[in-house]
């Protein structure tokens, strides 16, 4: 007997059909125009082999006790009853605190986890970890490591980029030409962080065109924009080049708005003696910027023209400030806009992330929504997000951080609770090594992971679809029911249920769990949060008996409008007020690798380096079209875009020629860092000598034992360099990295397989469990 129930996933408000505890089938809910095709990995999900069934402590933990292993990823996993994991669990907390202090804890768990509004796992361990006295942890975020450091110091903010920008169809009426750099990849509009029920991206992109409007991109990857428009094809990571040349253009031919410049802006004198070559005598010229780019001077300086000509938006994706000095690229489209003088007016200025999630260019909530309060932690120490490897590796250590100087921690037991370090992070050789290092790993996960695989204490989680919660995201007009769908798999449990047993445990209990249950707690931040408002909303009941409710938003927004028109009362949070195209703060750091003023820098890992006599393939870790990040890569969709089971890379038939490959076979993808298989598609919309291989297939090492092992599934990062965007930020890095791609030959095989075939791919099986 089947059950039919709606819900909300980071992709998209949906119907389910349940049957026999699993989603059967999965309908976009109506009304939304151009539903992501992600929605087809949920269908099997919630039984598929690779769910944790029970509580499970890796077996050389269990038997040597908590300490250094370099077993993590390769040890058997022993079953143990809730109560044996509640009480080693608790044990192992209250050791490291009594002999090492809160700070020896690290409960970074970033990644998305769930998009309810309670269960959200990095809020529930979080507000755990703070009633224990807290614990180290990070800020920002891999997919906007620079940018959350370098615009908070250049225009005041970088939430309000993505939260309150140009509205999507302010741009249809007004836009004239839309330059994107880094493209407008709506594979990646269909998913939000707390859900998301409309995609109105590509009806927007379609209507700008019948008006007239038009599109230039800048990326390696054609498809990085659907529909007619024009394409150039720069050697990877070369964009701030070509932005200063298109500055030069407009600095020397008198295009330049001085009036926007002197009156909004600070700092634009100090860039321009850059741009023109003052000091270094090398002006940053068209031409200059054709001979790093690969592109023709003439285009650059006829695109200037017409930028300077009409109404123009400038965006630049969150892709580009994924690399060595990442803090450049925005802070360049921010100054070219500037330099245009179209901020602030509708339909031009400057973007950040259309085309990376399906936030920029919706219309923002009024209000906040419901949030499970976290409170306060009194560890005030933290690292930036995608320093991980380098604080377990370096404890004691100094590092530089946006102006600071501060100390890698002596953690001893790492706590992750949603989220895949796997896929986000980069070098997965140098990660096994760090994790070798912590006493305690503890990971909480519905699936066995590759995190999950290297944990010593694994706690099996439910997924979205086995609990009462609702969710909605802050660019979204709709908070959403989302009752379970089905029963929690085998021995799983909530989360909450699982920190409230703790907390009582460690003495914490009532201050955990304020006397109630989830649905209790359900109901008191709904309440809790209508309170607040201005406009009436139902009771809960009513909410949830109705599924779903229509929040006002503020639709027509212009990014920066209100600074324009009054630069004085709506002055930005920067030292001066004003856009700073040039930071005194930022210059007064001394960072050899981040100037006072947006600049170029050559990066370690491109093409126009030295690297690429040995890797001569510049390859594009980018985000896959067939899943969100690594999340149900055992689902259909995502499956059915495996070649030879592995994760596709695409190249251009040349390339692809040159090295006697074709569509469908397996290649060896290596560098001197390490090696993965993928699956060939060769592809002439990929720029030659340019891979594509997404991230989030699930890491699948070839011996289990070897941090240095083949991946033969086709995860990226085990290939990247594990180095930060630069010492202002340090961000992550992991979207761009030099390779070679050869046919992969097994050769001879002891166990006597034919020495033409592949390995197994088993990074969906459980591991050995007793």
């Amino acid at each position: 007997m089947s059950v039919s129930r709606s819900s909300l996933a980071h992709w998209g408000a949906f119907t389910a059909e349940v049957a026999d505890g699993n989603i059967a089938t999965v309908t976009p809910a109506a009304g939304d125009a151009d539903p992501s095709p992600l929605l087809g990995n949920l269908p099997g999900s919630l039984r598929h082999r690779a769910r944790i069934a029970g509580p499970a402590v890796r077996a050389g933990w269990l038997r040597d006790g908590p300490g250094p292993s370099d077993r993590r990823g390769a040890d058997e996993f022993v079953a143990v009853s809730w109560p044996e994991l509640t009480e080693l669990l608790a044990a192992e907390l209250r050791r490291v605190i009594d002999t090492h202090g809160n700070e020896a804890i690290y409960g970074g768990s970033y990644g998305w986890a769930s998009a309810g509004r309670f269960h959200h796992a990095q809020s529930q361990v979080h507000r755990f970890l703070k009633l224990l006295g807290g614990y180290t942890s990070s800020r920002h975020s891999y997919s906007l490591g620079a940018t959350g450091v370098i615009m908070p110091r250049v225009v005041g903010t970088h939430d309000d980029l993505f939260k309150r920008s140009t509205a999507w169809d302010v741009i249809v009426e007004h836009t004239d030409l839309l330059v994107a750099f880094g493209g407008l990849a709506l594979k990646n509009t269909g998913i939000n962080h707390g859900g998301t029920t409309a995609h109105p991206a590509r009806a927007a992109l379609r209507a700008l065109r019948d008006r007239g409007g038009q599109i230039v991109s800048f990326s390696p990857l054609r498809e990085d924009v659907e529909g007619e428009y024009q394409w150039h094809a720069p050697v990877p990571g070369t964009d701030v080049a070509i932005m200063l040349g298109l500055a030069h253009v407009l600095a020397t031919e008198g295009l330049a708005d001085r009036a926007f410049l002197d009156e909004y802006c600070i700092g634009y004198p100090q860039f321009e003696r850059y741009l023109l070559g003052t000091d270094d005598g090398v002006p940053k010229s068209a031409q200059w910027a054709a001979g790093i780019s690969g592109l023709a001077a003439r285009d650059i300086t006829a695109l200037a023209r017409r930028m300077a000509a009409g109404r123009t938006l400038v965006t630049v994706s969150w892709s580009l400030q994924r690399i060595r000095h990442g803090e450049q690229a925005p802070w360049m489209g921010l100054t070219l806009a500037a330099m245009l003088g179209q901020i602030g007016v509708p339909g031009g200025g400057f973007g950040h992330g259309y085309g990376s999630m399906n936030e920029p260019g919706l219309a923002p909530l009024r209000h906040r929504l419901p949030v499970l309060p976290q409170g306060a932690n009194p560890v005030r120490t933290f690292i930036p997000v995608a320093a991980v490897s380098d604080m377990l590796l370096h404890p004691g250590e100094p590092f530089d951080y946006n102006g600071s100087r501060l100390t890698y921690p002596d953690i001893r037991l790492v706590y992750w609770a949603g989220g895949n370090p796997f896929h986000h992070h980069q070098n997965i050789p140098r990660l096994r090594r760090a994790l070798a290092r912590p006493d305690t790993i503890v990971v909480h996960d519905p699936y066995w992971t590759a995190m999950a695989k290297h944990a010593d204490i694994v706690v099996p989680s439910t997924t979205a679809y086995e609990r009462d919660d609702y969710s909605g995201s802050k660019n979204d007009p709709l908070l959403v029911a989302m009752p379970a769908l089905a029963a929690p798999y085998a021995q799983s449990r909530d989360d909450y249920t699982t920190f409230a047993d703790l907390a009582d445990r460690l003495g914490v209990g009532e201050q955990f769990t304020e006397g109630r249950s989830a649905r209790e707690w359900l109901v008191h931040l709904y309440q809790t949060w209508s309170a607040e408002l201005d406009f009436a909303v139902p009771d809960f009941d009513r909410f949830w008996a109705d599924g779903q409710l229509r929040l006002p938003t503020e639709p027509g927004l212009t990014l920066l409008a209100d600074f324009r028109a009054d630069p004085h009362t709506h002055a930005l949070h920067t030292p001066s007020g004003r856009i700073e195209i040039f930071s005194a703060d930022i210059d007064g750091f001394g960072y050899a690798d981040c100037a006072g003023h947006p600049a170029w820098f050559e990066p370690t890992e491109w093409l126009g380096g030295r690297r690429a006599a040995d890797y001569p393939l510049h390859l594009l870790a980018n985000q896959p079209t067939s899943r969100l990040h690594s999340q149900l890569d055992t689902g259909a969709v995502s499956q059915k875009s495996k070649v030879a089971g592995r994760e596709p890379i695409r190249m251009h038939p040349q390339d692809a020629s040159e090295r006697g490959l074709s569509d469908g076979d397996v290649a060896r993808v290596f560098n001197d860092r390490g090696a993965c298989l993928a699956g060939v598609v060769t592809d002439t919309g990929v720029r030659p000598r340019v891979v594509q291989l997404s991230t989030g297939a699930w890491y699948d090492p070839l011996d289990p034992a070897d941090p240095d092992s083949l991946c033969v599934h086709g995860n990226p990062n085990v290939l990247t360099e594990d180095v930060g965007t630069s010492s202002l930020a340090r961000g992550c890095t992991g979207a761009h990295v030099l390779v070679q791609v050869e046919r992969f030959v097994w050769g001879e095989r002891s166990d006597g397989a034919d020495p033409g075939s592949v390995p197994p791919v088993r990074a969906h099986e459980p591991p050995v469990i007793h």
